[in-house]
């Protein structure tokens, strides 16, 4: 689509059709008229039952769907019968096509925003457009729906008081490892998306990094394939270190620090690297140390590096 056919898109200002409306069950449901705004609908994330009345509704009664890839919007509405006009919306073209959107909104239309699959604005590009949007005084309306963190969080078996969702760690290895070290501490169940092909070394390094803690993978959510596995963080490494490369959607999720591993300060650690270092290489001593306590080998060893490089640098004469 040229860039004058998106703008004419946008700027079109039909009334609602009288006829707009959805199929379910085998019946054609009319869909009421709803307010100007920007509709934030969230999608199945795979088992095209799992969307709401609500939602379809508001597809079907919409101006424009604004979608990440409207091949993947379109098998949707079809499934539906949702005849809806689709505008693509993604991280490549938003720029352009967000003033067009923000005038069409301020405008007094009704669109809907929508992602490949679940919740909107999660590992998506949708956040700037409800936040120019926010800015400008324009309604938002929540249309909630699946999303694949909390799908998997309610089958992981691991703690969901808190958890803390990551989205996609780093594709260079050292990088990753990085933001895993800054992640350690957190109090909570952690959550990642992760591609098939990468997620057997990002499990190898989420092992040598967080160490044993319980961990799961959960695949093809909500699909006929869907699979959940669980374990300690080394065990699943070992095994999907021996296996082709999973297919479909990923959620790996990896249990908080334990009690012990909290519970370890900052000066408990600091000590116990000091008394070790006076008889021991940095190796041995980090070795030692994380034996003892518990904590993550990997966090101990940068630890007593650096302990022992201001000890040398103490001695200095």
């Amino acid at each position: 689509m040229t860039k004058s056919a998106k703008s004419d898109l946008l700027s079109r200002t039909p009334p609602l059709e009288v006829g707009s409306a959805y199929t379910a069950f085998g019946l054609r449901a009319e869909a009421e008229p709803i307010r100007a705004g920007l509709h934030v609908v969230a999608t199945p994330i795979g088992n095209l039952r799992d969307i709401s009345f609500r939602a379809l509704a508001t597809l079907a009664a919409a101006d424009v769907i604004l979608a990440e890839d409207t091949r993947v919007t379109k098998t949707l509405l079809a499934h539906y019968g949702i005849s809806t006009p689709l505008m693509a919306y993604h991280e490549h073209n938003a720029a352009v096509v967000r003033p067009h959107v923000l005038a069409r909104l301020q405008a007094g239309a009704a669109l809907a925003l929508v992602s490949d699959a679940g919740t909107p604005l999660v590992s998506d590009p949708g956040f700037k457009l409800v936040s120019d949007a926010a800015a400008a005084g324009i309604e938002i309306i929540s249309v909630p729906g699946p999303s694949a963190v909390l799908a998997a969080l309610v089958v992981a078996g691991l703690p969901t008081d808190r958890f803390f969702f990551e989205g996609f760690l780093p594709s260079k290895a050292q990088a990753r490892r990085q933001r895993i070290h800054d992640l350690a501490s957190i109090p909570g169940t952690l959550v990642f998306f992760e591609s098939p092909r990468r997620v057997a070394e990002v499990l190898t390094d989420l092992a040598e990094v967080l160490g044993n803690r319980p961990a799961a993978l959960a695949r093809e959510l909500t699909k006929h394939y869907e699979t959940v596995r669980r374990g300690a963080l080394p065990d699943l490494a070992a095994e999907l270190a021996k296996e082709e490369p999973p297919k479909g959607e990923i959620v790996l999720l990896v249990g908080p620090p334990s009690d012990d591993e909290s519970a370890l300060s900052a000066d408990d650690l600091d000590q116990r690297l000091d008394e070790a270092l006076l008889t021991h290489s940095v190796k041995d001593a980090a070795t030692i140390v994380a034996a003892h306590t518990g904590h993550n080998r990997r966090l101990v060893y940068a630890r007593a590096i650096e302990r022992a490089a201001a000890k040398a640098n103490s001695n200095e004469p």
